[in-house]
């Protein structure tokens, strides 16, 4: 009687093979079919032990579809009555082996791994059948090209390395998704792994964008991945598929907050908590008052031309203004900053005269200006202004409640950033027959 051996497979965490194989005890299939055996079988010359007697394959086995096979389905392998699997390939034009299972019995065997939309795989089936033959089989399996494919731009952008404690990450899909079953198979193709760890949330902004933030702002000197794999995927089961996986890093700097007290005319600046500077300020006056809430700087501009067209006021009114403004840090897109303002020096610390932004003395916007980075939270409060938007103008995402957060979700949970454990080495037993 021959004996077993066991083949292991090693697997990534996305499923597909790494195509390294470990034997345990090595079995060439091929020469073994149709050639002396010798090795752990222990067939050889002089053994007294005859080879296995050479059987058609193809009549001992049955597969599923081999030519334009939905990439949703596994690729399947089934022996016929009294016939056993001994060993099933199946390899992607890249050489490696796509992930699968052979039954305890070993009559059945499927991929687990995506298979990918228009892509050609090999196969190789070895089979026995159970009277002391043995045969291998070989097959070009190819999948259809999907109608659409979903494809995901990630952010933030990563050609900045390091944001602030403040920064969501983005994800805008190619097209709108707006079936609750198909946008939970999205936000289940997304991961965010961490370190330290978070607890965070994905929150659907509309059919093409969502944001993923803590339930608290990123702790400081946080590494951040964020993938989308999604690929081989049915996303809502009328013909469209993930596309190619992709994926962003950044890790976050200091936590750096600036509270802007529109009330008393002061910028407190704190930098991981400990209060490093306080600011004369003037916020919007009334009509123009400030927004209240947190806000995320966006960009940060040397030198910015500000006219009061682009936030409505009239080229000839008396409100009416066009200046060159320097150390400008960008908090919403409308138009609002926290830059210099040597005009409205007299006011600043006194009262609020500007037309929405928060002015200071030119020195204190250059400090402010570098000691601040995108990502970094800026939070007004006691202003007679509206509350800052939760999206479409900026992040105004630390606005939203906690609860109301997580009623975006269509999944409904929220989302522990831990990095997955390692998956064990997978073992699918042969089952040679004497």
């Amino acid at each position: 009687m021959v004996g077993k051996c066991a083949i292991r497979g090693e697997h990534g965490a996305s499923g597909r093979s790494s195509g390294r194989r470990a034997p345990l005890c090595w079995l060439s299939l091929a020469p073994l079919l149709l050639g002396s055996l010798a090795g752990c079988d222990g067939f050889g010359a002089g053994s007294g032990i005859r080879p296995p007697r050479a059987v058609d394959a193809a009549a001992l086995v049955h597969t599923s579809t081999l030519r334009d096979a939905d990439p949703g389905q596994p690729f399947t392998v089934t022996a016929q009555p009294g016939a056993t699997l001994t060993d099933v390939t199946l390899t992607s034009p890249d050489g490696r082996l796509v992930a699968g299972a052979l039954d305890q019995d070993g009559h059945g065997w499927h991929s687990t791994a995506r298979l990918v939309p228009g892509t050609h795989y090999a196969a190789r089936i070895a089979v026995s059948d159970g009277h002391g033959g043995r045969g291998e089989e070989t097959a070009d399996v190819s999948t259809k090209a999907a109608d659409r494919l979903l494809t995901a731009t990630l952010g933030p952008d990563p050609a900045r390395a390091v944001y602030g404690v403040g920064e969501p990450l983005t994800v805008q899909l190619s097209e709108a998704v707006d079936d609750p079953k198909a946008r939970a198979e999205v936000e289940g193709d997304l991961s965010v792994v961490s370190d330290p760890p978070v607890t965070g949330a994905w929150h659907w902004v509309d059919g093409k964008n969502l944001h993923f933030r803590p339930q608290e702002y990123w702790p400081a000197n946080t590494t951040v991945k964020l993938g989308y794999d999604a690929q081989g995927h049915a996303i809502d089961g009328h013909g469209l598929y993930g596309g190619a996986p992709v994926s962003v890093s950044f890790r976050t700097g200091d936590r750096v907050e600036a509270i802007v007290d529109a009330a008393a005319h002061q910028l407190t600046f704190k930098r991981n908590g400990t209060v490093t500077a306080t600011i004369p300020v003037t916020t919007g006056r009334p009509g123009f008052d400030t927004r209240n809430g947190v806000k995320v700087v966006l960009s940060k501009e040397r030198e910015v031309e500000m006219k009061s067209e682009t936030i409505g006021i009239a080229k000839d009114s008396s409100d009416s203004f066009d200046l060159k403004v320097e150390w400008a840090t960008r908090v919403t897109w409308s138009g609002e900053y926290v830059h210099a303002a040597p005009w409205s020096v007299s006011s600043q610390g006194v009262e609020n005269v500007s037309h929405g932004c928060t002015g200071m003395t030119t020195a204190y916007a250059k400090w402010f200006f570098e000691q601040t980075r995108v990502g970094d939270i800026v939070q007004v409060i006691n202003s007679r202004g509206h509350q800052m938007e939760p999206f479409g103008n900026g992040f105004g995402d630390w606005n939203v409640a906690w609860d109301a957060w997580l009623r975006g979700s269509a999944l409904g949970r929220t989302v522990d950033t831990t990095a997955p454990a390692p998956e064990p080495q997978a073992a699918a037993t042969l089952h040679p027959q004497s």
